[in-house]
């Protein structure tokens, strides 16, 4: 298991949702900001990326449990053109739940500092409650006090 050992950080509270739209191997598209009216959990990962890879479980395990939550859990893998690694890494580590969505130009990673990994809370309304840079466990303790604040 990861341990926490990212960086808080709550100076963007209230930033919009980045409007972009994902896609997936098969050809789907996903609009991010018709997820608005329920919170989400955005995770910014890449398969070349050791921290993302390693908390990517805690992630799998939160998508089985977002009826709990009350969140939506959003991996999004800033693996530009690369959808068969993204594929072949959740297939064998098994993490079922997490859907391929991939941010192709990679812009979402450079709008939130670069540095993978980042998680992004959003609340309802699609604006930003706080933003964590590094890996964590996020099925901790702390990190699920950390994400109910998305309901205010």
């Amino acid at each position: 298991m990861p341990t926490a050992q990212g960086k808080l950080d709550r100076s963007h509270k209230g930033e919009p949702m980045p409007v972009i739209a994902l896609s997936d191997p098969s050809g789907e598209s996903l609009d991010l900001t018709s997820l608005k009216g329920k919170p989400v959990l955005v995770n910014l990962w890449a398969t070349w990326c050791a921290p993302c890879v390693e908390e990517l479980p805690t992630l799998n395990t939160l998508i089985g449990r977002e009826d709990d939550l009350g969140v939506t859990v959003l991996p999004i893998s800033q693996d530009a053109g690369q959808s068969g690694k993204v594929v072949e890494i959740l297939r064998r580590r098994k993490l079922d739940n997490i859907e391929p969505w991939i941010d192709e130009q990679a812009d979402l990673s450079f709008q939130y500092g670069g540095n993978l990994p980042v998680t992004i809370l959003f609340d309802a309304k699609g604006k930003e409650v706080w933003r964590w840079t590094g890996g964590n466990d996020w099925t901790s303790a702390e990190a699920l006090k950390l994400i109910a604040e998305a309901k205010g």
